[in-house]
Parts: C-alpha cells; structure tokens; sequence
C-alpha cells in the first residue's frame, strides 16, 4: 500500500513539475522579445496564410515562437483582417500590439515621385521633362507613345494605328500632376497617364451622346481639341475657335494652323516665317493639306475637348490673335475683314 502511495504521488509531482515547466515555457514564449528602437521591416504579402505571417515574425526576431502566435490567434479569432503590405515594427511589441497594426494595415508608405504635365505639351516635352527628372528613359517613353503595350483600356482601340502619325499616344497622355511610386516604369507611367484621359472623357456630361452627335471620332475630336488647345489662351475664345474649325473643314479649306507647322519642327520657333509654313512636307501640315492632321498635336485640356464637342456656331472663318499682349483674337468672316484684323492687331502691338 505503502509503495503503491508512493508511486501514486511521485506521479503527481511529475504532472506537477510537467504543468509548471510547460506553463513556464508558453509564459516565457509569449513574452516580447528584448526591445530596441531599431525597426524590423517585415512584407505581408497578399494571401499570406497566418501561419506564414507567424513564421515570417519569428524568422524576423519579433516573436519568440510562431506555433504559440498562431495558438493565441485561433484563441483570440483573429488573424482573420490581416492586411498584405510592409510593415515596420520594432522589437519589443507585444502579441496584441502587432495584432492591431496587422489589422489596421499600418503600412509603410512607399516612396514616391510627383510630377506635373502642362497642358497643351507635346509627347516629346513630356519625355524630355520626365528625363530630366530622372523618372523615365527619354527614348523608351517615345517608343512606347509610338507603339504602346501593356496598356489595359478599351480606349486604345479608338485610336486609330497609322504610320503617318508620329506617335499614336500623342494628344491621349493627360495633362494634369500625378503621383506614382517611385521606381514606376515608363509603360506605368504611360499607362496611368492614359488612364487619366479615359476617366476624365467620361467623367464630361453626356460624353458618348456629343460624340455620337459630332459626327466624328473620337480621334478627329482629340485632334480639334489639340489644335484649339494650342491655338487658343482665353477660355471664352475656346468654343468660338473650334467653331471656326469645323467652318473651314466644313468648306474644304486648309486649316492654315501655325502651331500644326511647329509641331513637325524640331525646336518651335518663337515666330514662323512665310517660309517655314510650306517648307516641311507633312499631313500634319495645315498650310499644304486640307483636312485635319492626322492625330492631335499636344495634350488637350478638358475644356479644349469640351469646345470641340460643343463648338460655338458662327460664320466666321478666320481669326488673328491680337498684339496687345491680351491673347485674344479678332475674327472675321471674309478673308477681306481678316486683312482688316491683321492691321488693327499690328497696330495694337505693345
């Protein structure tokens, strides 16, 4: 009997022992790690599976034991919110401080770049400005404008592929100040600019019906936007200009646009001569070939889209930008009136 109670209690002590042993281990496996203000960065990826976050954690020195991180999870139901993204934590935290940071996505934010497209730049300025940046390869950007891949809208199919057209993109690359992760390539950037231009077409009222009404494309739209945007500097002018446009094509006469001449220059000049309107050989040229260029010539604002789905009807047919440094113009309906202007401007001249 004797040796029997003993036996007896000698088992006891050892569950005794064993309970006090294992409890001491999931105590001390459950405490924080030894703190230090020096940051750990740990990624979460997307789908990542609780028990690979509780390995990564303890592959990382944030927690003494992954098997006893993913126990208190599934006693605390959670693990569940745990948003992907990096993560800066320092050591030191307990279970249920990285609990609430993984659960409320308290990333790191990725460093990025800004930059601002002017309206009524060319693709070419904006590959020369984002070179200078340091944010694209100058010739890499043009190439992709020419021939875009990697572009994932249903507006790419609306622009027409031509050879004559120097670069398909031109005129579809919003001009606006973006924000982009540092490091984006130049077909992300190219592709969050078109993007841009997709949104805000069909953010305009009744987007699709006007350009159903206009009986044009959406290029031809594009194109007479861009001429207006180049074309014009007061906003009240802009409808009115677009108008004259449509009038001209409307009559088979040449455009007769300077900015479509500086476009095909490799430097714009700050002033065209009589000789530099005929001299470059182009269907861009408006001086040599009736119609509309074959694709736009800069980034069209939205109110210069907007003039060429709601042009202002009149009869006029020409316009001549005045010289008294207001950026008006003053139109006429003969090329007899227009000379007239040409005068009156010459004379208002600062």
């Amino acid at each position: 009997m004797k040796t029997a109670l003993k036996w007896f209690l000698a088992f006891i002590l050892i569950i005794i022992i064993a309970a006090g042993a294992g409890g001491a281990y999931i105590y001390y496996g459950m405490q924080p790690v030894k703190a230090s203000e020096e940051v750990v960065r740990v990624t979460i990826e997307p789908g990542m599976r609780t028990s690979s976050i509780a390995d990564t954690l303890e592959q990382q020195g944030l927690i003494k034991n992954a098997f006893l991180f993913k126990s208190y999870l599934k006693l605390k139901s959670e693990g569940s919110r745990f948003q992907a993204g990096t993560y800066d934590i320092n050591p030191g935290a307990d279970y249920d401080e990285i609990i609430v940071k993984l659960n409320s996505g308290d990333i790191v934010k990725a460093e990025m770049i800004r930059f601002t497209i002017p309206e009524g730049y060319t693709v070419k300025q904006m590959a020369e400005i984002l070179s200078e940046q340091g944010f694209v390869n100058e010739d890499t950007f043009l190439k992709l404008a020419k021939s875009p891949t990697g572009i994932d809208s249903q507006l790419l199919a609306d622009i027409p592929d031509r050879a004559e057209m120097k670069f398909r993109l031109e005129g579809y690359l919003f001009p606006e100040t973006y924000e982009l992760k540092k490091g984006s390539s130049e077909q992300e950037i190219i592709n969050r600019m078109f993007t841009e231009t997709d949104q805000r077409l069909h953010k305009i009222a009744d987007f699709e019906q006007k350009l159903k009404k206009s009986g044009l494309s959406l290029n031809e739209i594009m194109t007479v936007a861009s001429l207006v945007e180049r074309e014009v500097v007061v906003d009240s002018e802009r409808s009115l200009v677009a108008g004259v446009i449509y009038n001209r094509l409307a009559k088979n006469m040449k455009l007769e646009i300077d900015a479509t001449v500086q476009y095909l220059l490799d430097k714009p000049k700050e002033r065209l001569m009589n000789s530099d309107l005929r001299k470059v050989d182009s269907p861009y040229n408006t001086y040599l070939y009736e119609g509309l260029p074959p694709g736009p010539i800069a980034a069209p604002s939205l109110k210069s889209i907007e003039a060429a789905l709601a042009p202002e009807a009149s009869e006029y047919l020409f316009y001549v930008t005045k010289k008294d440094g207001s950026g008006e113009h003053l139109f006429a309906k003969t090329y007899k009136e227009h000379l007239n202007n040409i005068e009156k401007s010459k004379a208002t001249a600062k």
